[in-house]
């Protein structure tokens, strides 16, 4: 009986040490976190940037926005990346915006003068100190909600578009294309031949010019201009 058991164990123990070890897969990057107690709302006709902690005005800044010709982008965001001293014009911190047409985020900059102006490429800019303050304040994963029409601003014709270009007005056209069945694309603010190709063919529906050119016609035949 005492040997019987003996081999049991002994089989036991080899099948053990033979059993494969469990793999487990890398979690995506970057990893969000929970964006905690803060959001972040970015008013650029404003030139100003609101933190709320718990749904409550908790500090305000003065930023500097992009210019009307790369406006920055109006939406809902998270904050998925941060960094300290890329280079001398991104100021002292970086925090990385999930924009899926490009790279935008919030910094410091080598320009204090612009400060208060529509000044920069798209990204949000700020003094020096306060990109500082609030990188040790804001977690990844925090929403950044960027207020705004997608279609520039107030009193200016929107912009036209065409192959190359990129933003929430493409990406506002490609949604207006894919409801009435001429996109079958992914929305992603990426003006690229697929795009093209729907906006000819709607174009062409509408007695338009089947140029591939988005212009104030085709923004009042997809019923974005009154």
């Amino acid at each position: 009986m005492q040997r019987f058991l003996t081999a049991i164990l002994l089989i036991w123990c080899l099948t053990e040490e033979l059993a494969p070890s469990p793999v487990y897969a890398d979690p995506p990057l970057p990893i969000i976190a929970n964006q905690g107690i803060y959001t972040i709302e970015v008013y650029p006709q404003r030139h100003r940037m609101v933190v709320k902690a718990q749904g409550q005005v908790f500090k305000t800044y003065p930023i500097a926005v992009g210019n009307p010709s790369t406006p920055t982008p109006v939406g809902e965001y998270q904050i998925v990346f941060k960094g300290k001293d890329w280079a001398p014009y991104f100021g002292p911190r970086w925090l990385g915006l999930n924009v899926p047409w490009g790279n935008y985020g919030i910094h410091g900059t080598n320009k204090p003068y612009s400060i208060g102006q529509h000044l920069s490429h798209g990204c949000i800019r700020m003094r020096n100190h306060d990109v500082k303050e609030l990188y040790d304040m804001i977690p990844i994963g925090t929403t950044v909600s960027i207020m705004g029409h997608l279609l520039g601003y107030p009193n200016h014709e929107p912009r036209d578009l065409a192959e190359g270009d990129v933003g929430g007005e493409v990406q506002l056209i490609q949604s207006r294309l894919k409801s009435a069945g001429y996109f079958t694309g992914n929305c992603n603010g990426k003006f690229r031949s697929d795009t093209t190709a729907a906006l000819k063919r709607f174009q062409r529906d509408q007695g338009l010019t089947p140029n591939g050119v988005i212009t104030s016609q085709v923004y009042f035949r997809l019923g974005l201009l009154e």
